[in-house]
């Protein structure tokens, strides 16, 4: 059984070494030091930036988490040991039904993520050809249909 909770402040530590490992075995196309990079401004900035939930296992350990901004899915990461066991899903599906989440942004080298989001019901809409923060990795924008 998996619990969807506000994460706290304190959880940010072991938010940001979840997202390290996912990061590591999902987006290989990044650099080291674009990896670097982020890591600070993940942990300092975007994690305030957004409303942070996570998910729980039954010993109370994080699994996984999900930060939305407006109607957006920001930022999803789960735990590379319990992937492809219904945690990122049960995360976007809190995410549209509780969070009123419309649309998400993935790497367009990320096929995982995008084959994911697709079997959820998201289509692309637009492409832009650097991320967010101007490197060349293109941005896939979703929208729920």
């Amino acid at each position: 059984m998996m619990k969807i909770e506000q994460a706290k402040k304190k959880d940010h530590q072991k938010l940001i070494e979840i997202w390290e490992s996912s990061v590591r075995a999902t987006h290989d196309f990044l650099k080291e030091s674009d990896l670097q990079a982020l890591k600070p401004l993940i942990l300092n900035q975007y994690f305030d930036a957004v409303d942070l939930k996570c998910v729980r296992n039954p010993d109370g350990e994080i699994m996984g988490f999900c930060g939305v901004h407006g109607d957006n899915i920001e930022m999803l990461f789960v735990s590379p040991d319990v992937r492809g066991k219904g945690v990122g899903s049960a995360l976007v599906h809190h995410a549209i039904h509780v969070q009123s989440v419309k649309k998400v942004d993935v790497n367009e080298q990320n096929e995982q993520a995008l084959g994911f989001y697709q079997h959820l019901g998201f289509t692309v809409t637009s492409r832009s050809p650097l991320d967010g923060q101007g490197n060349p990795y293109p941005i896939l924008h979703l929208a729920l249909c």
